[in-house]
């Protein structure tokens, strides 16, 4: 259903079952599947693409050029999934030509409200974006992972698959896989080991990733002296995911 005070670009494509509450704005080059609900006052501009079942609160902003000042109108996209909730007042903008010309949103994931999504930034799935939370340009978010309210993640930085960052972090460097952060600047605080049982890891690989966090953050090894000794003495696919987080990192890591 869509409400009679809501305006819809006639070139916009919407499922059937889509809702639209009142004096939203869907303009052109928008396309909304099947069992989305656009709550009042919001605002999507494209060229976008929403998958299903997506919940839009009130007053958010999505699909809205980005915030660089080397944008000069070209057309670029916002991709999101299927069951993510974006709360009252989120901001999420679409990439640049600088870089991958979209930013790409996955599955279920939480946007709680006033957090803000920039330009070209990746998300995974079932992430967390707690109350103003905000991501500069270029940010990746694995899977899981959960940015406390109030905390900010520099542009082109990486947060690993569940890892947690607690409220008013302040993040400029990689966060690895798997780990607890916090502070400004932002510090290690241990390995996010109730989040992982929470989320069915076996008590083995835990108990693994334990053991390479301290490698890695409390036995004064270098970083690289560090993971020869996890892959020395640890096979398991966890710990394999942690190192390619180290490895990955362009950045540096967070210490």
């Amino acid at each position: 259903m869509i409400h009679p005070s809501a305006i819809v670009d006639p070139t916009a494509r919407l499922a059937d079952d889509v809702e639209v509450g009142p004096f939203s704005v869907i303009g052109p080059d928008v396309e909304i599947d099947a069992g989305c609900v656009i709550g009042p006052h919001v605002v999507i501009k494209g060229p976008t693409r929403l998958g299903k079942r997506n919940r839009i609160f009130q007053f958010a902003s999505v699909g809205e050029d980005c915030q660089d000042k080397k944008y000069a109108g070209e057309s670029t996209r916002l991709e999101m999934g299927d069951d993510n909730v974006v709360r009252e007042s989120v901001t999420i903008h679409r990439g640049t030509i600088q870089d991958r010309g979209v930013t790409t949103i996955g599955h279920r994931n939480l946007f709680m409200a006033y957090s803000h999504v920039g330009h070209d930034c990746l998300i995974g799935n079932d992430c967390i974006l707690a109350n103003q939370a905000t991501l500069a340009g270029h940010v990746t978010l694995g899977d899981f992972a959960i940015m406390g309210g109030l905390s900010a993640i520099h542009q082109f930085a990486h947060m690993g698959e569940h890892s947690m960052a607690g409220g008013g972090s302040i993040i400029s460097k990689d966060i690895p896989a798997f780990i607890m952060i916090n502070g400004n600047p932002a510090a290690a605080h241990g390995l996010n080991s109730t989040g992982l049982r929470r989320r069915g890891f076996s008590e083995e690989a835990v108990r693994a990733l334990s053991e390479s966090y301290r490698l890695v953050y409390r036995k004064g090894l270098t970083l690289e002296q560090a993971i020869s000794e996890i892959e020395s003495r640890f096979s398991l696919d966890e710990t394999r995911r942690f190192v390619d987080s180290l490895r990955s990192s362009k950045r540096g890591i967070t210490r």
